[in-house]
Protein backbone atom coordinates (compact mmCIF):
# COMPACT_ATOMS: atom_id res chain seq x y z
CA UNK A 1 0.00 0.00 0.00
CA UNK A 2 0.97 3.63 -1.32
CA UNK A 3 0.39 4.85 3.13
CA UNK A 4 1.39 2.90 6.50
CA UNK A 5 -2.39 1.67 6.93
CA UNK A 6 -2.83 -1.50 9.14
CA UNK A 7 -5.50 -2.95 11.50
CA UNK A 8 -7.81 -0.83 13.66
CA UNK A 9 -6.41 -2.26 16.63
CA UNK A 10 -3.14 -1.21 15.66
CA UNK A 11 -3.29 2.33 16.47
CA UNK A 12 -4.06 4.03 19.78
CA UNK A 13 -6.82 5.17 21.73
CA UNK A 14 -6.34 8.77 22.27
CA UNK A 15 -7.57 11.22 24.72
CA UNK A 16 -7.17 15.17 24.32
CA UNK A 17 -8.75 18.13 26.75
CA UNK A 18 -9.94 21.00 24.59
CA UNK A 19 -10.83 24.31 26.03
CA UNK A 20 -13.03 27.08 24.03
CA UNK A 21 -14.06 30.41 24.46
CA UNK A 22 -16.86 32.72 23.13
CA UNK A 23 -14.44 34.32 20.25
CA UNK A 24 -13.92 30.17 18.76
CA UNK A 25 -17.50 29.95 18.40
CA UNK A 26 -17.85 33.48 16.72
CA UNK A 27 -14.99 32.77 14.92
CA UNK A 28 -16.77 29.69 13.54
CA UNK A 29 -19.31 30.98 12.36
CA UNK A 30 -18.02 33.37 10.64
CA UNK A 31 -15.76 31.40 9.00
CA UNK A 32 -19.21 28.95 7.83
CA UNK A 33 -21.10 32.08 6.54
CA UNK A 34 -23.18 33.16 9.23
CA UNK A 35 -24.30 36.71 9.29
CA UNK A 36 -22.85 37.29 5.42
CA UNK A 37 -25.91 37.90 3.71
CA UNK A 38 -27.04 40.16 6.17
CA UNK A 39 -25.21 41.30 9.60
CA UNK A 40 -28.02 41.66 11.50
CA UNK A 41 -28.85 38.13 11.11
CA UNK A 42 -27.90 34.89 13.05
CA UNK A 43 -26.50 37.50 15.94
CA UNK A 44 -26.64 34.79 18.82
CA UNK A 45 -24.10 33.25 16.94
CA UNK A 46 -22.00 35.73 15.67
CA UNK A 47 -21.84 37.96 18.71
CA UNK A 48 -22.09 37.75 22.54
CA UNK A 49 -23.49 40.72 23.36
CA UNK A 50 -26.34 41.57 21.45
CA UNK A 51 -29.71 42.89 22.86
CA UNK A 52 -32.36 40.29 22.59
CA UNK A 53 -29.79 37.20 21.31
CA UNK A 54 -28.53 34.76 23.71
CA UNK A 55 -25.49 33.29 23.30
CA UNK A 56 -25.20 29.97 21.66
CA UNK A 57 -22.55 28.10 19.27
CA UNK A 58 -23.39 26.69 16.43
CA UNK A 59 -24.38 22.78 16.46
CA UNK A 60 -21.11 22.04 13.77
CA UNK A 61 -18.62 23.47 16.26
CA UNK A 62 -19.00 20.51 17.86
CA UNK A 63 -16.93 18.86 15.18
CA UNK A 64 -13.80 20.94 15.84
CA UNK A 65 -13.65 19.05 19.26
CA UNK A 66 -13.03 16.12 17.72
CA UNK A 67 -9.30 14.48 17.90
CA UNK A 68 -7.27 14.26 14.80
CA UNK A 69 -7.17 11.17 12.85
CA UNK A 70 -3.87 9.63 13.01
CA UNK A 71 -1.11 9.86 10.14
CA UNK A 72 -2.22 8.06 6.81
CA UNK A 73 -0.13 9.37 4.44
CA UNK A 74 0.70 12.69 2.85
CA UNK A 75 -2.01 15.75 2.70
CA UNK A 76 -2.48 15.00 -1.45
CA UNK A 77 -3.61 11.42 -1.04
CA UNK A 78 -5.77 11.78 2.01
CA UNK A 79 -9.28 13.31 1.31
CA UNK A 80 -12.27 13.57 4.08
CA UNK A 81 -15.03 11.26 2.61
CA UNK A 82 -17.99 11.86 5.19
CA UNK A 83 -18.93 13.02 8.64
CA UNK A 84 -21.51 12.10 11.14
CA UNK A 85 -22.48 13.98 13.98
CA UNK A 86 -24.50 13.42 16.89
CA UNK A 87 -25.20 16.14 20.07
CA UNK A 88 -26.53 14.34 23.42
CA UNK A 89 -26.92 17.86 24.63
CA UNK A 90 -26.89 21.28 24.14
CA UNK A 91 -23.26 22.62 22.84
CA UNK A 92 -22.11 25.23 25.31
CA UNK A 93 -20.77 28.74 23.57
CA UNK A 94 -17.38 28.77 25.96
CA UNK A 95 -16.31 25.39 27.87
CA UNK A 96 -14.06 22.78 28.07
CA UNK A 97 -14.52 19.04 27.27
CA UNK A 98 -12.23 15.72 27.03
CA UNK A 99 -12.44 13.78 23.47
CA UNK A 100 -11.48 9.92 23.41
CA UNK A 101 -11.26 9.10 20.13
CA UNK A 102 -10.07 5.92 17.85
CA UNK A 103 -9.67 3.86 14.77
CA UNK A 104 -12.93 2.06 14.09
CA UNK A 105 -12.74 0.24 11.09
CA UNK A 106 -9.93 -0.05 7.63
CA UNK A 107 -11.89 -0.81 4.39
CA UNK A 108 -10.21 -2.09 1.35
CA UNK A 109 -12.27 0.37 -1.59
CA UNK A 110 -10.53 -1.06 -4.25
CA UNK A 111 -9.04 2.41 -5.94
CA UNK A 112 -8.03 3.49 -1.85
CA UNK A 113 -8.70 2.90 1.55
CA UNK A 114 -11.47 4.37 3.81
CA UNK A 115 -10.82 4.72 7.32
CA UNK A 116 -13.80 5.36 9.80
CA UNK A 117 -12.54 7.45 12.89
CA UNK A 118 -14.72 7.66 16.16
CA UNK A 119 -14.21 11.05 18.59
CA UNK A 120 -16.57 10.66 22.05
CA UNK A 121 -16.50 13.73 23.70
CA UNK A 122 -17.64 14.36 27.15
CA UNK A 123 -17.99 17.61 29.08
CA UNK A 124 -15.95 18.26 32.12
CA UNK A 125 -19.16 16.82 34.32
CA UNK A 126 -17.75 13.96 32.72
CA UNK A 127 -21.21 13.90 30.93
CA UNK A 128 -21.77 13.00 26.47
CA UNK A 129 -21.68 15.82 24.75
CA UNK A 130 -20.67 14.75 21.12
CA UNK A 131 -20.09 12.29 18.93
CA UNK A 132 -18.30 12.85 15.74
CA UNK A 133 -17.91 9.70 13.23
CA UNK A 134 -15.28 10.46 10.35
CA UNK A 135 -14.39 8.31 7.19
CA UNK A 136 -10.65 9.37 5.68
CA UNK A 137 -10.15 8.05 1.92
CA UNK A 138 -6.47 7.42 1.55
CA UNK A 139 -5.80 7.37 -2.42
CA UNK A 140 -4.21 4.35 -3.79
CA UNK A 141 -4.15 2.66 -0.41
CA UNK A 142 -6.55 -0.04 -1.50
CA UNK A 143 -6.40 -3.86 -2.91
CA UNK A 144 -5.35 -5.12 0.43
CA UNK A 145 -7.98 -7.83 0.67
CA UNK A 146 -9.68 -6.35 3.44
CA UNK A 147 -13.83 -6.29 3.55
CA UNK A 148 -15.43 -3.42 1.82
CA UNK A 149 -16.89 -0.56 3.88
CA UNK A 150 -20.86 -1.16 4.68
CA UNK A 151 -23.31 0.98 2.88
CA UNK A 152 -26.28 2.96 4.60
CA UNK A 153 -28.97 2.78 2.88
CA UNK A 154 -30.18 6.02 1.47
CA UNK A 155 -32.30 7.31 -1.69
CA UNK A 156 -33.00 10.87 -3.18
CA UNK A 157 -37.18 11.80 -2.38
CA UNK A 158 -38.60 11.97 -5.61
CA UNK A 159 -40.29 15.25 -6.57
CA UNK A 160 -39.04 18.78 -5.80
CA UNK A 161 -36.92 19.76 -2.13
CA UNK A 162 -39.49 21.38 0.15
CA UNK A 163 -36.67 23.92 0.72
CA UNK A 164 -33.47 25.03 -1.86
CA UNK A 165 -31.02 27.47 -0.31
CA UNK A 166 -28.34 29.36 -1.83
CA UNK A 167 -25.00 30.61 -0.48
CA UNK A 168 -22.25 32.70 -2.72
CA UNK A 169 -18.86 31.51 -1.27
CA UNK A 170 -16.55 34.42 -0.32
CA UNK A 171 -13.15 34.14 -2.33
CA UNK A 172 -11.49 34.20 0.84
CA UNK A 173 -13.73 32.33 2.52
CA UNK A 174 -11.00 29.07 3.15
CA UNK A 175 -8.90 31.31 4.52
CA UNK A 176 -10.99 32.77 7.26
CA UNK A 177 -12.40 29.09 8.04
CA UNK A 178 -8.61 27.66 8.27
CA UNK A 179 -7.94 30.28 11.63
CA UNK A 180 -10.63 27.86 13.30
CA UNK A 181 -8.00 25.09 13.29
CA UNK A 182 -7.64 23.00 9.93
CA UNK A 183 -4.42 24.69 8.38
CA UNK A 184 -3.92 22.08 5.58
CA UNK A 185 -2.05 24.31 2.50
CA UNK A 186 -4.77 22.27 0.37
CA UNK A 187 -7.52 24.65 1.23
CA UNK A 188 -4.97 27.91 0.91
CA UNK A 189 -1.64 26.91 -1.12
CA UNK A 190 -2.79 26.96 -5.03
CA UNK A 191 0.64 24.62 -5.07
CA UNK A 192 -0.10 22.24 -3.32
CA UNK A 193 -3.55 21.91 -4.73
CA UNK A 194 -2.40 21.47 -8.21
CA UNK A 195 0.49 19.09 -6.86
CA UNK A 196 -2.89 17.17 -5.73
CA UNK A 197 -4.39 17.20 -8.88
CA UNK A 198 -6.58 19.72 -8.45
CA UNK A 199 -7.00 23.06 -10.10
CA UNK A 200 -7.05 25.52 -7.34
CA UNK A 201 -7.17 25.31 -3.48
CA UNK A 202 -10.94 23.71 -2.54
CA UNK A 203 -12.88 25.00 0.78
CA UNK A 204 -12.38 22.71 3.08
CA UNK A 205 -14.98 19.69 3.53
CA UNK A 206 -16.24 20.63 7.36
CA UNK A 207 -16.80 24.67 5.84
CA UNK A 208 -18.85 22.71 3.25
CA UNK A 209 -20.69 20.94 5.82
CA UNK A 210 -20.70 24.10 8.32
CA UNK A 211 -22.72 26.01 5.51
CA UNK A 212 -25.11 23.21 4.45
CA UNK A 213 -25.86 22.71 8.50
CA UNK A 214 -26.59 26.41 8.91
CA UNK A 215 -29.46 25.97 6.01
CA UNK A 216 -30.90 22.56 7.85
CA UNK A 217 -31.25 24.89 11.18
CA UNK A 218 -32.89 27.77 9.80
CA UNK A 219 -34.88 25.34 7.47
CA UNK A 220 -35.83 22.93 9.35
CA UNK A 221 -35.17 23.28 13.13
CA UNK A 222 -36.48 26.85 13.46
CA UNK A 223 -33.25 28.41 14.18
CA UNK A 224 -32.97 26.87 17.44
CA UNK A 225 -29.77 24.67 17.71
CA UNK A 226 -30.44 22.85 20.88
CA UNK A 227 -33.00 20.57 18.70
CA UNK A 228 -30.47 19.29 16.09
CA UNK A 229 -29.36 15.65 17.39
CA UNK A 230 -27.59 14.55 14.12
CA UNK A 231 -25.91 15.72 11.16
CA UNK A 232 -24.86 13.16 8.73
CA UNK A 233 -23.36 13.28 4.96
CA UNK A 234 -21.14 11.98 2.57
CA UNK A 235 -18.17 14.42 1.30
CA UNK A 236 -18.46 13.54 -3.09
CA UNK A 237 -16.47 15.95 -4.47
CA UNK A 238 -14.84 19.73 -3.60
CA UNK A 239 -16.22 23.02 -3.15
CA UNK A 240 -14.01 25.94 -4.95
CA UNK A 241 -14.13 29.14 -3.12
CA UNK A 242 -15.76 31.81 -5.09
CA UNK A 243 -18.20 28.85 -6.01
CA UNK A 244 -21.95 28.69 -5.38
CA UNK A 245 -23.06 26.35 -2.99
CA UNK A 246 -27.08 24.86 -2.81
CA UNK A 247 -28.45 22.78 -0.47
CA UNK A 248 -31.76 20.87 -1.67
CA UNK A 249 -34.22 20.17 1.56
CA UNK A 250 -36.67 17.32 1.76
CA UNK A 251 -38.35 17.47 4.76
CA UNK A 252 -39.22 14.42 6.74
CA UNK A 253 -41.18 13.95 10.29
CA UNK A 254 -38.06 14.18 13.06
CA UNK A 255 -35.61 15.96 9.83
CA UNK A 256 -34.94 16.01 6.87
CA UNK A 257 -33.14 14.71 3.99
CA UNK A 258 -30.53 16.90 2.02
CA UNK A 259 -27.69 17.08 -1.01
CA UNK A 260 -25.68 20.28 -1.64
CA UNK A 261 -24.25 21.04 -5.38
CA UNK A 262 -22.34 23.80 -6.31
CA UNK A 263 -22.57 26.33 -9.38
CA UNK A 264 -22.65 23.63 -12.25
CA UNK A 265 -24.75 21.39 -10.59
CA UNK A 266 -22.42 18.94 -9.60
CA UNK A 267 -23.31 16.52 -6.01
CA UNK A 268 -20.64 18.17 -3.24
CA UNK A 269 -22.65 16.48 -0.46
CA UNK A 270 -24.73 13.56 -0.49
CA UNK A 271 -26.59 11.30 1.31
CA UNK A 272 -27.34 13.46 3.81
CA UNK A 273 -29.75 13.17 6.85
CA UNK A 274 -30.81 15.30 9.78
CA UNK A 275 -32.44 13.99 12.86
CA UNK A 276 -34.01 16.48 15.31
CA UNK A 277 -34.39 15.98 18.91
CA UNK A 278 -37.81 15.38 19.87
CA UNK A 279 -39.68 18.75 21.37
CA UNK A 280 -40.78 18.00 24.70
CA UNK A 281 -44.37 16.78 26.09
Amino acid sequence: MASRLCAPNCYPRTTTERTWTVTDTILYALGVGAGQADPADELRFTTENSTGHRHAALPTFATLLAAEPPYLGEPAVVRHAGETLTLHRPLPPAGRARTTASVTGVYDQDRGALVHHRSEIHGVDGAPLATVERAMFVIGAGRFGGQRAPVTTWERPAGQPDHTGHHQIRADQALLYRLSGDRNPLHSDPAVARAAGLRGSVLHGLCTYGFVARTLLHAVADGDPDRIHRISARFSAPLFPGDTLSVLVWRRPGGALFQAVDGQGRLVLDRGALELHRRPA
